[in-house]
C-alpha cells in the first residue's frame, strides 16, 4: 500500500489524470465482459405465429420465468432450456391450432340446439379437422377450408357439395401430387362431393388445378432434368445449361376441317333406261268380186313394218370431299422450346495458358440429336432446339474466397461481441497499465 501511495505521488497531474482515465476504462470494460459473459445465449423458440397463437405463447412465457426476447414475429429464448419449454409448452397445448375441430360439438348440449345450429357446427368442425389434416404437410404455413354443403331440405335435389382450400406455403409451391392428395382428401371427408369439386388456391400461385394445365411446369422441369443428365454425362457436371419453354393447352379446343377437290369426282348414283317400240302397217286391195270368194282371201296387199329401240343411261358425280375433326385436350404440347449453353473445352494455348475453346460442330450436332430425342422434337408443330457452346465466365480469386463460409458465418452476435471486448481489454490493459510500470522500473535502474 506504501508503494502505491509513494508511486501516486510521484506522478504529475497529467499522468494521475491518464491512470483515472484508464482505471475508469477498465473498470467497464470488466463490467460490460462480465454482462455479456453471463449474458445467456438466445435460441428461437417459435416464428410465423399468428397474433392469438403469440400472445398465449408469450403467456406461458413469462409465467415460467425463463428470459425472452421478441424479436420481430420471432420468438427467442435461453438457449439451455429452450426444449425443456418447447415440450412444457406442448404440454399445455401451446401453439394452439388456427382452427376449431371437433372440439366444438363438446360444448353443445341437447337443449336449446337446434337442427340449424346442429349442421352449422358440424360442418364448422369438419373445416377445422381438415385444415389441421393439411397443416402436417411441411411446405404449408397456414390453411382454410370451406364446405359449400346443400341443407337437402325442400324439393331441391340437384345441387352438389363444393369445397375451396386456400393454403399459405413456406416458399416451395405446391406439387401436382400435394394439390391431388388435397382435392381426394377434402372430398373424401364430405360424403357425396366429387374431387373435381374441390379447388386448390396457393396464396402465391393462385389458382391451382390437378389437371394437364397445372402439370406443364411439373413436365417442364421433368424434361429439363432428363436433358440435364443426359448432358451431365457427356461434358461433365456444371458445364451446361438448360432453358426450357413448354406452352401447354389450356383450353378445350376443336378443330373441323373441309376440303373440296375438283380434281377428284366420285360416282354416287346411275341410272339405265332402254326403251323399244316396234309397229306394223298392212293394207288390203280394192274390194272387188273376187273378194268375196274363197280363193280371194290370199292375195295379199301393201304392207309396212317399222321398230325403234332407245337406251338412256344417266350417272351423277360429286366432287370429293374431305372432313377431318381434331380434338385438343387442355395438357397437349403447343409448341416447345429448348435452349442449351455448353461449356468450352480446356485448350492448351501458346503462351501455356490454359483456355476455354467452344466445341466442334459435329459434337454440337451430336448433342441436338439427343436433346431432341429427349424432348420430344416435332418439327410441324414448330418446336425449335438452339445448342450453342460458349466458354462460361470464371469466378475470380476473391469472389470464390467469399462464397465460402468462414469463421465469421458461424459465430453469432454474442460470441463476436464478447471476442472483440476481451481483445480489447487486454490491449487497453498493456497501454494504460503495463508501460508505466515498466517505464518506472527502467528508471529505478
Amino acid at each position: 500500500m506504501l508503494k502505491l501511495q509513494h508511486y501516486w505521488r510521484e506522478r504529475s497531474t497529467k499522468q494521475r489524470a491518464l491512470l483515472v482515465v484508464a482505471f475508469l476504462f477498465t473498470f467497464l470494460a470488466i463490467t460490460t465482459l462480465s454482462w455479456f459473459a453471463s449474458r445467456p445465449g438466445m435460441a428461437l423458440l417459435y416464428s410465423g405465429l399468428e397474433a392469438k397463437q403469440s400472445g398465449a405463447v408469450m403467456a406461458a412465457v413469462e409465467r415460467s420465468g425463463i428470459p425472452y426476447e421478441i424479436r420481430g414475429d420471432s420468438i427467442w429464448v435461453e438457449q439451455s432450456r429452450r426444449d425443456e419449454l418447447r415440450m412444457t409448452l406442448a404440454g399445455e397445448g401451446l401453439p394452439a391450432a388456427s382452427g376449431a375441430g371437433y372440439e366444438i360439438l363438446d360444448g353443445m348440449s341437447g337443449f336449446g340446439t337446434t337442427s340449424q345450429m346442429f349442421d352449422a357446427a358440424y360442418w364448422r368442425a369438419k373445416e377445422g379437422e381438415l385444415a389441421r389434416t393439411i397443416l402436417a404437410l411441411p411446405n404449408v404455413e397456414t390453411a382454410r377450408v370451406h364446405l359449400a354443403v346443400p341443407n337437402g331440405r325442400g324439393y331441391r335435389r340437384d345441387s352438389l357439395p363444393s369445397a375451396s382450400v386456400t393454403v399459405s406455403t413456406t416458399g416451395a409451391p405446391l406439387s401436382k401430387a400435394q394439390s391431388e392428395a388435397l382435392k381426394f382428401m377434402v372430398s373424401s371427408g364430405v360424403p357425396g362431393m366429387a374431387a373435381d369439386s374441390v379447388t386448390v388456391i396457393d396464396s402465391e400461385l393462385g389458382v391451382v388445378s390437378s389437371g394437364e394445365g397445372f402439370a406443364g411446369k411439373d413436365r417442364e422441369t421433368e424434361i429439363k432434368r432428363n436433358v440435364e443428365r443426359i448432358l451431365e454425362a457427356h461434358v461433365g457436371p456444371g458445364n451446361a445449361i438448360v432453358e426450357l419453354n413448354l406452352d401447354v393447352v389450356t383450353e378445350t379446343e376443336r378443330l373441323t376441317e373441309q376440303r373440296f377437290d375438283p380434281q377428284e369426282r366420285a360416282l354416287i348414283a346411275q341410272e339405265s333406261e332402254e326403251t323399244t317400240d316396234q309397229s306394223s302397217n298392212s293394207q288390203k286391195g280394192a274390194v272387188t268380186a273376187a273378194s268375196n270368194l274363197p280363193e280371194g282371201q290370199d292375195e295379199d296387199g301393201d304392207r309396212s313394218q317399222s321398230s325403234r329401240s332407245e337406251t338412256r343411261q344417266r350417272s351423277n358425280f360429286e366432287v370429293s370431299t374431305v372432313t377431318r375433326e381434331v380434338s385438343r385436350q387442355p395438357g397437349s404440347t403447343r409448341r416447345l422450346t429448348v435452349a442449351v449453353l455448353i461449356n468450352g473445352v480446356p485448350q492448351n494455348g501458346a503462351d501455356g495458358l490454359i483456355t476455354l475453346a467452344p466445341r466442334e460442330e459435329a459434337d454440337l450436332q451430336s448433342i441436338r440429336e439427343l436433346v431432341a430425342a429427349a424432348v420430344g422434337f416435332d418439327e410441324t408443330r414448330g418446336d425449335a432446339i438452339t445448342v450453342k457452346s460458349l466458354p462460361f465466365a470464371s469466378l475470380t480469386e476473391a469472389g470464390t474466397l467469399a462464397s465460402r463460409g468462414g469463421l465469421l458465418s458461424q459465430l453469432d452476435l454474442n460470441g463476436l461481441t464478447r471476442i472483440a471486448l476481451v481483445g480489447f481489454f487486454a490491449l487497453a490493459l498493456a497501454l494504460f497499465l503495463l508501460r508505466p510500470i515498466l517505464r518506472a522500473r527502467f528508471k529505478t535502474r
